[in-house]
This record gives C-alpha cells, sequence and structure tokens, in this order.
C-alpha cells in the first residue's frame, strides 16, 4: 500500500469538509425558501425563477467543468420575486431590484421585514442568487467574479423581471443594497445607468484598494484565488479599482442616496468617505448621510428597532420621490 504524505492528507480532509459545508448550505437554503412563505404568504405572492446570466469567466476553475461546452454555457441564476397580493392587474407598478449582501452569502428570510415594508408601499421586488451565492453547491460559488459577472447577474435579474412580469413599470426601476449589495447597487447604476430611475446604498464596499489594507491576510487571501479576481491588490491595482465603486463615481447620472455610519465594523467608514469624496470632485449630485456611531453598526438600519426602521423610511421616502410608489411610507 502506497505511502500517503501528511500534506495529501490534508488536502483530502480540506476536500472534504469543503464538499459537507456546500451540502450544508444547500440543506440551509431549502429551509429558508420555505420560510420566505412562512412569513410573507399574507402580503406577497413569491415565486422563485430562473434565468441566465453571462457565461462563466476565464478564472473559473477549469477542474470543476464537466465539458468543454459548459464553459460558454450562459450561468442559470435564481431569483426570488415578490408582488403585493392587492395588486390591480391592469395597472403598472414599481420595481425595486434588491441585491444581498456577504461576499459569498444569499438572500435570506432575515431581509423578510424590509420586503414586507416594501411590499406595503406597492412596489414589485426580485432578489437575486447572483453567481457566488451560497446554497446552490461548489461549482455555483466558485463562479463569483467578485465586482464583475456577478454585477451583470443582478442586472440580468432586473431585465427578466421587467420582460416577463406585465405589472412592472420599465420606467420606474429602482435598486438598493447593503454591504456587498451597496457594491452591486452602485456598479449596476455606473454600468447600466439608464436601466434605473433611482438607488439606494448603505454601508456600501466602496474601495476594494482601501479594503484590502485595513482586511487581515485572510480576507485578502480570499479575493486573490483564481475564482475571485486571481492576484493580490498589490499585483493588480487596476483591477481592484476597476471594481471598486469609489474609482468609478464619474458614471453617476441618476439619483442616488447613501447611508453609512462611523462605527461600521465590517465596511470602514473610510471606503464610503472615499467614494462621497469622489461623486463631489465630479460634481455630481447625490445625497448621503453618515451617522455618527449608530446602534448597530454595519447592521445599524437593518434591524427591528425604531432608530433602525426611521433610517429605512429616510430612503424609502427617497426612492419615493422617483419611483412614484401607490401607498405613501
Amino acid at each position: 500500500m502506497d505511502e500517503i504524505s501528511v500534506e495529501e492528507v490534508l488536502r483530502r480532509i480540506g476536500k472534504l469538509e469543503e464538499e459537507h459545508k456546500h451540502a450544508f448550505d444547500a440543506v440551509a437554503k431549502a429551509v429558508d425558501d420555505v420560510l420566505w412563505y412562512t412569513k410573507l404568504q399574507d402580503i406577497a405572492l413569491i415565486d422563485k425563477v430562473r434565468f441566465l446570466g453571462p457565461p462563466p469567466s476565464e478564472s473559473f476553475p477549469i477542474e470543476l467543468l464537466t465539458s468543454p461546452q459548459e464553459k460558454k454555457n450562459n450561468v442559470k441564476i435564481s431569483a426570488y420575486t415578490f408582488i403585493p397580493r392587492d395588486v390591480n392587474q391592469s395597472a403598472k407598478y414599481p420595481l425595486l431590484v434588491l441585491p444581498h449582501g456577504g461576499v459569498h452569502s444569499n438572500f435570506a428570510s432575515s431581509y423578510a421585514h424590509v420586503v414586507r415594508e416594501l411590499l406595503q408601499q406597492g412596489y414589485l421586488v426580485i432578489a437575486p442568487d447572483y453567481r457566488g451565492s451560497t446554497g446552490y453547491g461548489e461549482k455555483f460559488y466558485k463562479m463569483i467574479d467578485y465586482g464583475g459577472l456577478e454585477i451583470e447577474d443582478t442586472f440580468a435579474a432586473r431585465n427578466w423581471m421587467v420582460e416577463n412580469c406585465e405589472l412592472a413599470d420599465p420606467k420606474r426601476v429602482g435598486i438598493l443594497g447593503w454591504s456587498h449589495g451597496g457594491l452591486h447597487t452602485l456598479m449596476n447604476i455606473f454600468n447600466h445607468p439608464d436601466a434605473y430611475k433611482a438607488a439606494y446604498a448603505c454601508v456600501p464596499v466602496s474601495d476594494l484598494v482601501a479594503r484590502m489594507g485595513y482586511k487581515t491576510q485572510h480576507y485578502r487571501d480570499l479575493y486573490s484565488v483564481d475564482y475571485h479576481i486571481g492576484k493580490t491588490a498589490h499585483e493588480a491595482v487596476e483591477e481592484y479599482k476597476r471594481r471598486s465603486p469609489a474609482w468609478n463615481a464619474e458614471k453617476l447620472q441618476i439619483p442616488l442616496l447613501i447611508h453609512t455610519t462611523t462605527n461600521d465594523e465590517d465596511v470602514n467608514v473610510l471606503e464610503v468617505e472615499h467614494l462621497i469624496k469622489s461623486l463631489k470632485a465630479a460634481n455630481k449630485e447625490f445625497e448621503y448621510k453618515i451617522y455618527d456611531n449608530a446602534p448597530g453598526g454595519h447592521a445599524f438600519n437593518r434591524l427591528d428597532t425604531p432608530f433602525a426602521r426611521e433610517s429605512r423610511r429616510e430612503a424609502y421616502r427617497f426612492l419615493a420621490r422617483y419611483l412614484e410608489p401607490p401607498n405613501e411610507v
């Protein structure tokens, strides 16, 4: 019997651990799908749809592909759709695109209170589990292409809803997101300004170059693996800038509101301050608010507290000015 090196044993253990993680994530996602119906079926018609995003990026790990054609095929994306139960089938309604946060996460039912508030205002909502989201297996997880094609999956979700839901008004489409979802929000309106009428970004990841400076080595290593950006910021600073909202601020063309807080323990306020300064330097019109030590830090206005609800109402009032939902905040 051939001897196996310690390194090979550790590699196999790591591979087995990764497989178990993805299997557990799939179970957790299935459970959460049920929770969406439990939490919102009284107010919403809920569906989970599938559509196509762009093909995998060139950096996608070749060993995960089962055939040459698979690299050329468009990626299958899942998204949740929410429609208020009391809609008038002959009317048109504003649409909000809601990309989830987390470098690797998914649209979890912890967003249910936010979706409920949006539905009560009369919005339609589509929330994509773009490439890199958890719960769909290792292959989908490693397709992330951070700040690249994952952004286009969110745009594809917007287009799917406009093209397939007769209730959606294509002239009243907005987008909002928190943290990594904030990066999706910003890069969507920068890359596709004619597709959206207004946007809200809260504690948005804004500057990957700065982020690599204040985060740990373990965090930096995640970005330099081949299925993320593939190189370190030191090796490819221009690529990190290309995928950072603060370095694309000159592209802003639509109304935008930004919220952040000085005590954010995840997205340091310096990132968002850079975004704000870049927008000002480009003479862009936008609105922003930097909270001083908001209770809850990074999650400050996603909580179920009076302070968080009032902060969200500020965002809702802003979006309503441009998207004109049928019900007031």
